[in-house]
């Protein structure tokens, strides 16, 4: 079918969408690149008609679509998913597994057909994982999940934002390949913040620069464009100012060797090993990064360096001095780190302004219950300030695009100093230049070791220079589960 789009504005509080005039042809599929803003998020509102008329103002045509013919994927749904789903499904508290909120349950509910419901799982490679609870994947094996339900309502116009999130290497070239099939039966808009993201099957690139659709291009234009140089260099100047922030409000808590250790540490679910036989210690002026596929547990790992995974208690770790489980308060340890993940992105539902977000960080609260001292909003307004995000510091968290949030997110958990800095996939949502920004400014706060890093991506090209040490999950082929290698580059 053919889409065109005239004389299109849409704004909410945080992001413009900007288009005079734009045709997707039939059989066309293309790649949509934004400098800045989430646009996938407002590109998809739009076509699917979710607008909410009090924070979205509209003008402007969509012509040859309706929101039935188009199905859409992005992490702000699939947030949207667990959260109904963990709102809704107390069959965990009451010993047994909803088979709605199932892997397939969620994928059948949107076709309820058996047999496409086998094959999308098998295509996708979630058939191992067709009887676990949804809400218990890791980001990964959740993107996938949303790319199988959006399938499975076999519309014929598919708008994927930033679908490569939080998969691992295998999958994401499982993934390319399996889209690239698609394309042959469907049309595809896919949205990526990452160039190398961009796949070679596509054709036709639209660039959007500040929420406005500023060129179009082949495929080919795209790959030599100069964009990407560009705004590498607008990203150092503002890590610069980062560093310079975090090094006035400067101090330096200094525990003894070990900071954390964990010995032989284990996770199991029922009669499901996660991982087991893992021995690993973090010493004082080390930085570490977790490596491993999707759903290795690699982010329950750092939830048992952070004390919110509940088998903390039943692993023998020492963290900070302390031998976890003889009396310390959770919240000692806690204002030692700062965290940043999908887990606590999930959990930050409250709907303070985004000034209140990075305050929250100096007392390790999801919302702000405290009133601050001066110096302390002094310090987060200059957050806001360095991540142009001074003019949004009164709206709600929960107004602001994913992007935002996160970038929020990563304030809140440099803002205090800690110890600990754990970075669980950090980047998911941000557009280039955000994600260029907070990498540069990792880069410079772990060479001074302003704080000592726990991190996890799934991309080579976030790697850091200053980790020069690996802890990476591998399945253990004498047992169920993974099992821990640990590495010095």
């Amino acid at each position: 079918m053919e889409i065109r789009f005239t004389q299109l504005q849409c704004s909410s509080s945080s992001v413009t969408v900007d288009i005079n005039d734009w045709v997707i042809e039939p059989q066309q599929s293309w790649g949509v690149f934004s400098t800045e803003g989430d646009v996938g998020a407002l590109l998809g509102q739009l076509l699917t008609q979710q607008i909410d008329a009090q924070t979205l103002t509209y003008s402007g045509d969509i012509i040859g679509v309706t929101p039935a013919s188009v199905a859409f994927v992005s992490l702000l749904e699939q947030q949207s998913l667990l959260e109904a789903i963990l709102e809704q499904d107390d069959s965990e508290s009451l010993g047994y597994t909803d088979p709605k909120t199932t892997v397939f349950g969620v994928v059948f509910n949107q076709c309820h057909d058996n047999d496409l419901t086998h094959q999308l799982l098998q295509q996708l490679d979630l058939t191992h994982l067709s009887l676990s609870p949804f809400a218990q994947l890791s980001t990964g094996e959740g993107r996938r999940v949303m790319l199988a339900r959006a399938v499975a309502t076999q519309v014929p116009f598919l708008v994927l934002d930033e679908p490569y999130a939080g998969l691992d290497v295998a999958h994401r070239q499982t993934l390319t390949e399996y889209l690239q099939q698609l394309s042959q039966t469907k049309q595809i808009l896919v949205v990526v913040s990452r160039e190398e993201d961009m796949p070679d099957w596509i054709e036709h690139v639209a660039m959007f620069s500040h929420g406005k659709l500023d060129s179009m291009m082949t495929k080919l234009q795209w790959d030599n464009h100069p964009v990407i140089a560009q705004l590498t260099a607008q990203a150092g100047q503002q890590s610069d100012d980062i560093l310079a922030l975090i090094r006035r409000h400067r101090h330096k808590p200094l525990f003894a060797n070990p900071v954390f250790q964990l010995n032989n540490g284990r996770v199991a679910y029922s009669d499901k090993v996660i991982f087991s036989g893992v021995n690993w210690r973090i010493d004082n002026g080390v930085h570490w990064q977790v490596k491993g596929p999707n759903g290795c547990g690699k982010s329950t790992l750092l939830g048992l360096i952070f004390g919110d995974h509940p088998q903390c208690y039943s692993n023998d770790i020492d963290i900070f001095g302390n031998k976890r489980g003889s009396g310390e308060s959770i919240w000692e340890i806690k204002k030692h780190i700062g965290m940043v993940s999908s887990a606590l992105h999930l959990q930050y539902r409250v709907n303070c302004s985004a000034l209140d977000v990075i305050v929250s960080g100096f007392y390790d609260s999801i919302g702000l219950y405290q009133k601050p001292t001066a110096q302390q909003i002094s310090v987060a307004t200059e957050w806001l300030a360095i991540l142009h995000m001074g003019h949004l510091s009164k709206t709600a968290f929960r107004q602001l695009e994913y992007g935002q949030q996160r970038l929020l997110l990563i304030a809140r958990a440099i803002v205090k100093q800690p110890t600990l800095l754990i970075l669980d996939e950090p980047y998911q949502g941000l557009d280039y230049l955000g994600r260029r920004l907070i990498k540069n400014a990792l880069e410079l706060i772990a060479k001074e070791h302003l704080s000592q890093l726990l991190y996890v991506s799934h991309y080579q090209e976030d790697s850091l220079d200053s980790i020069q040490h690996y802890i990476e999950f591998v399945k253990d082929e004498n047992q169920d589960g993974y099992r821990a290698v640990v590495s010095q580059g």
